[in-house]
């Protein structure tokens, strides 16, 4: 990876495991972990888990998103306006999240999502780079890169950029966006 494709690296947000470093822009993805998605293609999704606050059970969409694939874990974690952080195998779910005493909240890992629920047992059929590309070029957002999930069964999962945390999406991707099979 080379420094220019960087942001920094940032908070692990107690999260054992989490090396947050976000990358920007598509080609810096691609080039860092377009292999790697293209190779989950033909695996079904296992698993998955996500942060929730344990006092009212609301998603904390800051915090990455964990996907499994056969045994195979990508994890994917928005940050600030235009990076993205992709890592493979290495956050430890099962332990607990630290350093949150001074927080009103305390996050801990859920395995349930409505939006990632029923897509359990599908097998994933190819993975794409959507890169956010506005007919009106001012958009803060534009450049942004999602990652989505292309099921054997049509349905479409993208891990998108909500300015500054994730955002899942399912169905038809906006037609803005520009589609990089990998």
């Amino acid at each position: 990876m080379r420094a220019a494709d960087r942001v920094g690296v940032v908070d692990d947000m107690g999260i054992k495991g989490f090396d947050r470093v976000p990358l920007v822009g598509l080609d810096a993805v691609r080039r860092a972990h377009g292999e790697r998605l293209a190779e989950l293609a033909g695996r079904r999704l296992t698993g998955f888990a996500v942060v929730r606050f344990a006092e009212d059970g609301d998603w904390y969409a800051d915090c990455p998103v964990v996907l499994e694939f056969d045994g195979r874990r990508v994890e994917l974690c928005h940050w600030q306006l235009d990076g993205l952080s992709i890592d493979w195998d290495a956050i430890d779910t099962a332990a607990p999240i630290t350093g949150w005493e001074w927080a009103e909240f305390i996050p801990e890992w859920s395995r349930r999502h409505d939006l990632l629920d029923d897509l359990r047992g599908r097998e994933l059929r190819e993975a794409a780079l959507l890169e956010w590309r506005p007919s009106d070029r001012r958009d803060v957002a534009a450049g942004t890169v999602a990652v989505e999930f292309a099921f054997a069964d049509g349905e479409r999962l993208r891990i998108v950029n909500g300015l500054d945390e994730n955002r899942l999406e399912r169905g038809p991707a906006h037609p803005e966006y520009v589609r990089h099979r990998l």
